[in-house]
C-alpha cells in the first residue's frame, strides 16, 4: 500500500476567499520575509542593488510606491539575471537571479501560499517543504526496499523547471487561490523574462529557478502526479522533480513506468527523458546522491564520491596560493557539510579510503611548498625523520603526488598531525553524527 491513500489527505475544499494579497502585505509578514531574504544573502539582480542598497531604497519611498503598484495590479517584476551553475553530469543548469525587491515579494508570497497548499500535499512528497528533508525521503525509500521493493521506477523529467506549462500550473494554483490579484501576481512572475545581452527575452514556459516561490510552484504542479500514484496504491518518494516508485518485479515496474510517462506527457505536458529513466534494481540507481548495497542498506552513490573528489581537487590545487591553515579550514568546512548530508550511509568503509586520499592530496600541497632542497631537509628533520632518509627523500625528483604516497611523508605528515592542523576526517565525523543520533 502507498504511504498515504487519497482518503488520508486533508480536506479537499477549494481555495480560500481571503484577500491573500492584503495578508501578504501585512507588516508582520513583510518583516519575516525581509529577515529571510537578508539571511539568505545572494547577489544583486539586474538593477544592481545589493541587499543593503535595496533596504535604503525601500525606506526612501521605494516600498510605498511598490505596495501601491501591488494593490492596483500594475506592478511588473523585473527580468531575472541569468547565472549558470555546473551540473553533476558535466552540463550546466541556468538559474534566474531576481532583484532583491522581487525576492522580498516572492518570499512574502511564499509565506502566505505555503499554509494554503502544503497541508494538502502527499505524505510521499519531501522536497522544499516545512519540517521535511532529503533524509526523510531516503529513510522512507529504505523502508520500501526492505518491505520488498526490489525494483525501482526512476523517472527523469527533461528540463522540468524549463518546461512547466503556465496555463496548466495556474489552473492548479487557482484550485486554492481565488484572489484575482494574487493570481495575476503569480503569473507575472512566471512570465518575467530573462535579461540577455541587454534584451529581455520573454518566458513562455517554465518556472524560473532561483526565486523563493519556484519550489512551491513545482510541488503544486507535480501534486497531480502524487495523486495519480496514490490512487493506484504505489509506494513512492518524490523530492521536487526526482521521483522513485518501488515495486516487486521488473514487469510491474515497466507497467508503472509506461503509465507514469503517459500521464506526465498528456496530463502535465512534461517531457520524460527516456535515456535517463529506467526500471532497475535500487543498487544500480541513485536517489538524492545515495544508492543501496546488500539489498537495502544506504550507501553513497559513486557519482557523489566523484563530485567530492572534484571539489577536493579544486580546494587542494597546488597552484592555488593559500597557506596550510587557511586551506585546511576551507577544506574541512566543505567536508563537514558534505558528511552531514551523507551521514545516513551504512557503508562507511568508503570513508576510510577517502580520508587516505584527501590526506595524500594535502601532503602533496605541503611538499609542493617545500621547493628548495635545504627547505625539504630542514622540514623533514623537524618532523623527526632519520637523516639518511631525509637526504634520499629531499633529493628525489619525483612529483608531489608520488612523494605524498611515500612512507617518509606519511610518517612525517601523519594523519594525527594533519588532524592537529585542522583537517577533518570523514570517518570521525560520521561516527560523531551517528553517535549523536
Amino acid at each position: 500500500m502507498a504511504s498515504q491513500t487519497p482518503a488520508r489527505r486533508k480536506s479537499e475544499s477549494l481555495g480560500s476567499d481571503v484577500d491573500l494579497l492584503e495578508v501578504m502585505l501585512t507588516r508582520e509578514n513583510l518583516v519575516r520575509a525581509w529577515k529571510r531574504v537578508k539571511a539568505n544573502k545572494g547577489a544583486a539582480g539586474i538593477d544592481g542593488r545589493s541587499i543593503a542598497e535595496t533596504w535604503e531604497w525601500l525606506k526612501a519611498d521605494g516600498w510605498t510606491i511598490t505596495r501601491e503598484q501591488l494593490r492596483t495590479g500594475t506592478y511588473q517584476p523585473q527580468p531575472v539575471r541569468p547565472a549558470e551553475i555546473p551540473k553533476p553530469n558535466g552540463g550546466k543548469r541556468e538559474l534566474g537571479i531576481p532583484t532583491v525587491l522581487d525576492r522580498l515579494i516572492q518570499q512574502a508570497m511564499l509565506q502566505v501560499l505555503t499554509p494554503l497548499f502544503d497541508p494538502h500535499f502527499s505524505d510521499s512528497s519531501y522536497g522544499f517543504r516545512p519540517k521535511r528533508s532529503a533524509h526523510d525521503a531516503l529513510r522512507e525509500a529504505k523502508k520500501y526496499v526492505e518491505q520488498g521493493g526490489g525494483w525501482v521506477v526512476d523517472i527523469d523529467l527533461e528540463k522540468f523547471f524549463d518546461r512547466v506549462n503556465h496555463d496548466k500550473l495556474m489552473t492548479r494554483v487557482a484550485r486554492r487561490v481565488q484572489d484575482s490579484r494574487m493570481l495575476r501576481l503569480i503569473r507575472s512572475y512566471l512570465e518575467a523574462g530573462v535579461m540577455r545581452n541587454g534584451v529581455c527575452v520573454r518566458r513562455e514556459d517554465g518556472t524560473p529557478q532561483g526565486g523563493p516561490v519556484s519550489p512551491l510552484l513545482a510541488n503544486i504542479m507535480l501534486d497531480d502526479l502524487d495523486r495519480f500514484l496514490e490512487e493506484r496504491g504505489h509506494r513512492f518518494c518524490r523530492y521536487a522533480d526526482d521521483c522513485n516508485v518501488y515495486v516487486r518485479s521488473r514487469r510491474a515496474g515497466e507497467r508503472v513506468k509506461e503509465a507514469m510517462s503517459r500521464f506526465l506527457t498528456t496530463e502535465l505536458s512534461l517531457r520524460v527523458n527516456e535515456e535517463k529513466s529506467a526500471v532497475d534494481e535500487p543498487k544500480r540507481r541513485k536517489f538524492l546522491g545515495y544508492s543501496f548495497h546488500q539489498r537495502s542498506k544506504l550507501r553513497i552513490a559513486s557519482k557523489s564520491i566523484e563530485r567530492l573528489k572534484a571539489r577536493v581537487r579544486e580546494l587542494t590545487r597546488r597552484g592555488r596560493s593559500m597557506n596550510l591553515q587557511n586551506r585546511l579550514e576551507v577544506l574541512s568546512r566543505y567536508l563537514r557539510g558534505w558528511m552531514s548530508y551523507f551521514a545516513l550511509t551504512e557503508a562507511p568503509s568508503v570513508l576510510r579510503n577517502l580520508d587516505k586520499w584527501i590526506a595524500r592530496r594535502v601532503r602533496a600541497c605541503v611538499w609542493k611548498t617545500w621547493k628548495r632542497l635545504r627547505t625539504r631537509f630542514r622540514k623533514l628533520c623537524s618532523f623527526g625523520v632519520r637523516e639518511d632518509r631525509v637526504w634520499i627523500t629531499a633529493m628525489c625528483r619525483r612529483g608531489p603526488w608520488y612523494m605524498a604516497g611515500g612512507s617518509v611523508l606519511n610518517a612525517a605528515l601523519s594523519t594525527a598531525w594533519l588532524s592537529e592542523q585542522g583537517l577533518l576526517r570523514l570517518q570521525d565525523r560520521w561516527l560523531q553524527l551517528n553517535h549523536a543520533h
